[in-house]
């Protein structure tokens, strides 16, 4: 089967103005979007991460990782024969296709046929006011678990590592992963860093961005912060090269 390329990192809102000029605050650009979806949607990304924000309407899960897998209708019958249970299946010839499913940890996959957004003209270098972009972090309980359900979905464990705090990180072609026990934090966390870190997070003060209370467990609160979006995304700022 086909390797299914990372598409976004979908996040459900309530309020989708009010995401979108979050991100813009912090130096996020827009990516214009297809009609695919018939809910609003809106998609930024700082050329490194892109992130779409999905106001639903209905319940959804707060975080989706999305790939895209051309003819995917064809395909479906390899996820199934590889043991994956569907939680959801959209396919035919009037529908846009699209299935998801959930890792042994509850966190959500999407799969979709197509692009829902136009590429932007925007170099990786140009950070945005977070600094780079290094992973995308999600609760566990198990490292090895997490290692052989993700790891035939394109990604290659690169270890373990106690610092800034327990993970195991996966690499991939177009996205990072990282997975932490769910005693160092209870949800995903969109990981930053940079070396001068501590100025940028006095400067986003002084734009008037508040910094959360609560760190990850072991994370020292010299040189780093956590940010939290409207929605409830964390963004874990970390002092240090990526």
């Amino acid at each position: 089967m086909q390797t299914a390329r990372f598409h976004e990192v979908s996040l459900a809102t309530a309020d989708i103005r009010a995401a979108v000029e979050f991100y813009e605050a912090l130096g996020f650009t827009q990516a214009p979007t297809t009609d695919a979806r018939s809910h609003r949607y809106g998609v930024l990304t700082d050329g490194r991460l892109f992130i779409g924000l999905h106001q639903y309407p209905s319940f959804a899960p707060p975080l989706a990782l999305t790939f895209v897998l051309p003819d995917l209708a064809r395909q479906v019958s390899e996820f199934e024969a590889r043991g994956i249970e569907l939680a959801v299946r959209r396919t035919g010839e009037e529908v846009f296709n699209e299935i998801a499913f959930g890792d042994p940890f509850g966190h959500v996959v999407s799969v979709v046929e197509a692009r829902t957004y136009s590429p932007v003209a925007r170099a990786a270098e140009k950070v945005s006011a977070c600094g780079y972009f290094g992973e995308l972090s999600l609760p566990v309980g198990d490292f090895e678990l997490a290692r052989a359900f993700w790891e035939p979905l394109g990604f290659v464990s690169v270890g373990e590592s106690a610092d800034p705090y327990p993970h195991l990180s996966l690499t991939s072609d177009h996205l990072d992963l990282a997975f932490h026990p769910a005693a160092t934090y209870r949800s995903a966390l969109l990981v930053f860093r940079d070396p001068d870190m501590r100025d940028r997070i006095e400067k986003l003060r002084q734009s008037g961005f508040a910094m959360a209370r609560e760190l990850p467990r072991d994370v020292s609160a010299s040189g780093n912060a956590l940010l939290r979006s409207p929605d409830g995304t964390a963004l874990l700022l970390l002092e240090g090269e990526d």
